[in-house]
């Protein structure tokens, strides 16, 4: 389009966009960043935690756009989201002063706007292998990848090629993904187990996490987070599966988790050490959780070996409906939704510390590292 007067449509949107994270910063407390340094925009990467809505319209089963998913979100919408409220994505970005929630690129309701400050490309049920997001028709960690290169394009129409080279590099990124990798693909059907041991498994999984770590280098991104497996033998459902009459964590399971998460925190180390311009974060969810699940009244809560949402022992995604008699009256004394996901409260007690500490991470003093 032809600028026909001084007022361009461009600078326009640009200024519309300063004002906006001018105001969330006045309103909310965020992370205090270094002098000169500007995070545009946060895109994610990965399965349910941070999927806000990516799967309603697909053909799988792993969806929550359903009561009683989101009854605690913007007046009780079940957007899509698998808890009932926000989830870590969107405390990211309010965190950051950026914006309220972070919506799903594939949500047909996105409003243009948007794109420069970011989107979440997750998708639930998807994990670092490819067979993970196959079995249960969720978008894999390549197609994710491609939605992005899409989503650039779109952005690069909008607003330039400066600006977008900009929201490139200086963006944050954040990878979620290896849960469904451990607990489903590997533990919960026998087609990895006859191929893989646990240490071989978690060495597979780990060549395809720094496959992706690679492509999002290569295209540009400088700061990126990337989150462990949490123990997965504590979640209320892999206890029931797994945990025998007592319902204990399996200890199987939480060592597959913790076996990973050292490859990968090693692997990252080894990004930042090849790219000296890379500043690539290990997220330690594991051992926050673990403490909570051991210790849920030291956090506020009561329960945490089963969820809300049902008898809490089982249900997910859809087990997890408004027509079940069991859910919770008060969901403040949970720590789990259902039983695989946090509640809104539990993701706050977690995720807002990490983000405040370990944020900073991707800045040396007044410069980004």
């Amino acid at each position: 389009m032809a600028n026909s007067s001084f007022f361009s449509p461009s600078l326009l949107l640009a200024a519309t966009f300063v004002v906006l994270a001018t105001t969330v910063d006045v309103v909310r407390g965020v992370i205090k960043l270094p002098r000169s340094v500007v995070v545009p925009a946060v895109l994610v990467f990965g399965d349910s935690i941070v999927d806000p809505g990516n799967n309603n319209n697909l053909p799988t089963i792993a969806k929550a756009n359903f009561p009683p998913y989101g009854q605690n979100f913007m007046g009780g919408n079940p957007s899509g989201r698998f808890s009932n409220g926000k989830i870590p994505s969107d405390m990211i970005v309010e965190q950051l002063g950026i914006k309220e929630l972070l919506p799903a690129y594939l949500d047909p309701k996105l409003q243009p706007s948007e794109l420069p400050t970011g989107v979440s490309f997750a998708s639930g049920g998807c994990g670092y292998d490819p067979l993970t997001a196959k079995q249960i028709h969720a978008i894999d960690l390549d197609s994710q990848f491609k939605l992005y290169k899409e989503y650039l394009a779109r952005v690069r129409a909008m607003v330039g090629e400066n600006r977008t080279q900009s929201i490139i590099s200086e963006s944050i990124y954040v990878v979620v993904a290896g849960s469904n990798d451990i607990s489903n693909t590997y533990f919960d059907s026998p087609t990895r187990r006859l191929q893989y041991d646990v240490p071989a498994y978690t060495d597979f999984m780990l060549q395809y996490a720094k496959a992706f770590i690679q492509e999002l280098y290569e295209i540009g991104a400088r700061r990126i987070a990337v989150t462990g497996a949490p123990p997965m033998g504590c979640l209320p459902s892999q206890r029931t599966l797994a945990g025998g009459k007592r319902r204990e964590c399996a200890e199987e399971y939480n060592e597959a988790s913790a076996l990973f998460n050292s490859k990968l925190s090693k692997a990252l180390d080894q990004f930042n050490n090849k790219y000296p311009h890379l500043r690539a974060i290990y997220i330690d969810i594991y051992t926050p959780l673990l403490r909570l699940i051991k210790n849920p009244r030291s956090y506020g809560f009561e329960v945490s070996d089963r969820g809300c949402c049902g008898t809490g022992l089982i249900e997910v995604i859809l087990l997890c409906n408004k027509l079940n008699p069991f859910t919770c009256k008060d969901v403040s004394k949970y720590a789990f939704w259902d039983s695989y996901h946090p509640t809104e409260k539990a993701y706050e007690t977690l995720f807002i510390p990490i983000i405040n500490s370990k944020f900073s991470s991707f800045y040396c003093g007044d410069r980004p590292c």
